[in-house]
């Protein structure tokens, strides 16, 4: 009983799943950093205008010269994501192809069991054996068909037309018209209980 509790359960992840889970976790990291560099951006862009609305040009200029940089490092993330999400389905679609190649290979292995159960000659045998069989069975009805003489044959046929017409007897019909009515009870039960007892 300690061993069933103490053992350790084989995992069903694999280091494919892993890997994507991996992939998927940093595609998704990487997406709320662009998050971040686009309230950047509107922030510094709406920072530039007031700062140009209130004569300093030069920090202006810095300012955008520090949105086009982000703008660049936002470019590179929108490829890096890119690549995330292609490598993803390359490993997704290749655990499906592998799950397609062991499939294969449990039916070849499974198909060579049964070609060594039963190889071109043992079906040969058998084919050649049902073909005596049936040859053996056809002699046999030769035999027996033949056994019959013309005599036979006429007998036989005489009695087969002999049953056909034969009539089926039926049972005679009265001649007598059948009552109307039938009597509703039998003159006993019509008969007081005193005559009944007296008569017994």
């Amino acid at each position: 009983m300690g061993n069933l509790f103490g053992r350790k359960r084989r995992s069903r992840v694999t280091e494919q799943d892993r890997a994507v889970l991996q992939l998927k976790q940093q595609r998704d990291k990487l997406k709320q950093y662009q998050k971040r560099i686009n309230l950047n951006l509107e922030r510094e862009r709406a920072l530039a205008r007031q700062l140009l609305k209130e004569g300093k040009r030069e920090k202006a200029m810095l300012l955008l010269k520090k949105k086009r940089y982000q703008e660049q490092l936002l470019d590179k993330t929108e490829n890096q994501i890119s690549n995330l999400e292609r490598m993803v389905q390359d490993i997704e679609f290749t655990q499906i192809e592998m799950k397609v190649i062991e499939g294969l290979k449990i039916g070849n292995e499974c198909l060579n069991k049964m070609h060594q159960v039963m190889s071109i000659e043992e079906v040969e045998r058998i084919i050649g054996e049902t073909q005596d069989a049936v040859e053996y069975q056809r002699q046999i009805d030769e035999i027996l068909a033949g056994s019959l003489t013309e005599e036979d044959e006429d007998a036989i046929l005489e009695e087969l037309n002999a049953i056909t017409q034969e009539q089926v007897e039926l049972p005679e019909v009265p001649s007598e018209p059948l009552p109307e009515k039938i009597p509703d009870a039998s003159p006993v039960k019509n008969r007081p209980k005193a005559e009944l007892v007296a008569a017994s």
